[in-house]
């Protein structure tokens, strides 16, 4: 399987914005601050930094120090002096079919107006503003309307819990919380103002919400304190014009939470200057962005694939940028693909839990479709299984879109191992370190381990988009990221993996999803991979419990394609299709047949869930699960 190689065309390696790879990856790794340094002046500074990295006190690194910039100078201002100004900046459309746009002059009407509404409550340059909001053109104008005043936005997810939204206003001490009556999510409405109201009221900090009516369902709204969006943009404080705010390189942008393993949840703080140079450049070099594209990234801007790859990046980059609000598969499973041909989407980027779930529905819903204006597809949250990437390459890529198969994380800001269009692919895999970034594979001591083994995935090199700390809480950002390592000064991802002997870099999956069956260790993404190869298999999940014996026992639950029925015969053949695939060790001990699996909201699969339940026991912190 390592040694399969796709290659790209002919016509895509001539059209590439980057022609090679290795020359240009030896020289940014030789002197990454010259090549940082050479990405930066591709931006607009209102001054220039004095020094592109200080690393004086590790691993609290800081980029392009004593530069001056706004994020949102290089994502909306600078191209208001060009033809840019008339170009679609976004596409958006609802879940029942209702359709918006804005060129770049729009978009900047939208966010200066919004910018001056926050500015008229109060919001002042370093505070948080926490953003709860479905997926309409809104939420990103509040987003941009943050940071070009200063002030620093939390986007928590909506579909999360009263619990978790009212943990993350807390921790981030927010006074303002922007919301909407609601979403649309499958024909249904999520009442996400409840969801505020209940949450507020254990948050002493908040002072003022501002509500997008997007659904009219009947909301709950609390005199002087909550406001609609609507009329507070119709009012004379609201004027397009609103000077963006000069800021440091290293000012605050955004804090985002990510979910642990354990604990309470961690706000990731990343900053204007760093993340803006990082986010684009590898927008720009992965995703081949040109002016005539048409950019959509299936994610949602709750998750940092949307901060990143929905609004700052392809902004930055001039792109026109699909958004979608609903789910992928209502009311039919080709809504996806009608939206392609609809908008003549050249690039698609999302998740192999969105792939895998509607590879499920068969190949005719995407054959009914023109999809020939894509041109790269690509996907991220998770490594993707061989299986699911020959589906998308053939099916919906028609065997000429290359897959950029991108592994990063919210911490890093951007993609860190990832292909460009000109590598030859190799499904499952995600190919080399983009530029500037040394990674390796390593034993619990720090020594690289052989070509085709397992072992803990570190990043060996500072890098602009780096999430700065956990904010307000330092000692624990250098505790879950560096201590391991501090030795050698090298950050640790928190995910095992391997490299194979052409120096292709294959993602096993958390260090905690790593099963050990006799000795072996066996990741669950090789199993699921292995079950997800056979016919009746849409998705899959492996866990271990523990075995008298072995020491663990394979578990695994199993969501079956459309028009497959379970049965005592399809279990048996099931165990024998992973003993055969993966060798009799990787056998499971049971195939559970279930219809939907515990996922976060950015595609994981949360097995800890799977194995808490297995065994009767609390689930956790369950703050980050889709359903």
């Amino acid at each position: 399987m390592d040694s399969e190689f796709f290659y790209p065309s002919k016509e895509v390696v001539k059209n590439a914005n980057v022609k090679e790879y290795d020359n240009l990856y030896k020289k940014s790794v030789e002197n990454p601050e010259g090549f940082w340094s050479e990405r930066a002046k591709t931006l607009e500074w209102f001054k220039k930094w004095e020094k592109v990295l200080d690393d004086s006190n590790k691993p609290f690194y800081k980029w392009f120090v004593g530069g001056k910039i706004n994020i949102v100078h290089n994502a909306i201002d600078r191209h208001l002096k060009t033809w840019r100004r008339n170009k679609l900046a976004v596409i958006w459309e609802g879940e029942p079919g209702d359709v918006r746009t804005f060129s770049y002059h729009a978009l900047n009407r939208e966010v200066s107006k919004f910018a001056n509404v926050l500015k008229s409550m109060g919001v002042r340059k370093g505070e948080i503003v926490t953003i709860y909001m479905p997926q309409i053109p809104e939420l990103m104008f509040a987003m941009l309307a943050c940071a070009k005043i200063g002030a620093a936005h939390s986007v928590v997810y909506g579909g999360f819990s009263v619990e978790a939204l009212a943990g993350r206003i807390q921790d981030a001490k927010s006074r303002v919380v922007l919301t909407a009556d609601g979403g649309f999510r499958r024909g249904k409405i999520t009442d996400l103002k409840g969801i505020v109201n209940e949450a507020v009221k254990r948050s002493a900090t908040v002072e003022v919400c501002i509500v997008v009516k997007r659904t009219g369902h009947e909301v709950f709204m609390e005199n002087d304190r909550d406001f609609w969006y609507h009329e507070l943009m119709g009012l004379p404080i609201a004027s397009a014009k609103c000077k963006t705010e000069i800021m440091d390189s290293e000012d605050m942008l955004f804090i985002l939470y990510t979910s642990g393993t354990t604990g309470k949840p961690k706000g990731l703080l990343h900053t204007h200057g760093g993340y803006a140079v990082y986010t684009s450049t590898t927008h720009k070099f992965v995703f081949d962005i040109k002016d005539e594209d048409r950019w959509w990234c299936a994610a949602d801007p709750g998750w940092v694939t949307g901060h990143s790859y929905i609004v700052y990046a392809p902004l930055i980059n001039g792109a026109t940028i699909l958004m979608y609000e609903g789910a992928p598969n209502h009311p039919y499973p080709n809504r996806w693909w009608q939206m392609i041909e609809k908008y003549g989407i050249s690039i698609l980027y999302t998740s192999p839990t969105a792939i895998r779930g509607l590879m499920r529905f068969g190949d005719q819903w995407p054959q009914r479709h023109d999809l020939t204006s894509l041109r790269l597809l690509g996907s991220v949250g998770e490594p993707i299984n061989p299986e699911a990437w020959k589906w998308y390459h053939k099916v919906i890529g028609q065997e000429k879109c290359p897959i950029m198969d991108t592994w990063w994380q919210t911490e890093t800001g951007g993609f860190m191992i990832t292909p460009l269009p000109i590598t030859p692919l190799k499904p499952g895999s995600g190919t080399k370190p983009f530029f500037g970034n040394e990674v390796a594979v390593v034993d619990d001591k720090g020594n690289e381990v052989p070509v085709g083994e397992e072992g803990k995935l570190v990043i060996k090199t500072p890098w602009p988009g780096m999430a700065r700390t956990i904010y307000g809480d330092a000692e624990r950002y250098r505790e879950v990221y560096w201590k391991e390592f501090e030795k050698q000064g090298w950050y640790k991802a928190g995910d095992s993996a391997r490299i194979d002997k052409d120096g292709y870099v294959w993602i096993i999956g958390r260090i905690d999803d790593v099963i050990k069956v006799s000795g072996y260790r066996l990741g669950t993404a090789e199993i699921e991979s292995a079950l997800v190869s056979h016919p009746a298999v849409s998705e899959a999940a492996a866990i271990a419990l523990p075995h008298e014996v072995k020491g663990n026992s394979i578990h695994t639950y199993v969501i079956l394609r459309a028009g497959v029925s379970a049965g005592k015969q399809l279990e048996e053949e099931l165990k024998n299709h992973v003993s055969k695939e993966i060798g009799p060790i990787a056998k499971p001990e049971d195939v559970t047949f279930v219809d939907s699996l515990p996922k976060t909201r950015s595609g994981k699969i949360m097995r800890r869930v799977l194995k808490a339940r297995a065994q009767g026991l609390d689930a956790g912190d369950l703050t980050t699960l889709e359903e």
